[in-house]
């Protein structure tokens, strides 16, 4: 079973789900620390778009795809 479950990780190392889970037996965890600037390099990303995008729609950049787009 892969779920993932929100929690918020104290200074001191305790971990507290966001939400309450029930297992029926013991399980093993991964838990990945979602650094504060994670957000700045999303938005980031959302605001240099536009500007990219320019770029996507030139004919050498449709080329360069095509192989990846099935329609073609």
């Amino acid at each position: 079973m892969l779920k993932s479950v929100e929690a918020i990780i104290e200074k001191d190392g305790e971990v507290r789900l966001q939400e309450p889970i029930r297992l029926s037996t013991p399980c093993r965890a991964i838990v990945t620390i979602l650094d504060e600037q994670s957000d700045m390099i999303a938005e980031t990303a959302l605001l240099s778009e536009a500007v990219l995008s320019e770029d996507w729609i030139r004919p050498e950049e449709e080329e360069a795809w095509s192989h990846l787009q099935k329609d073609r």
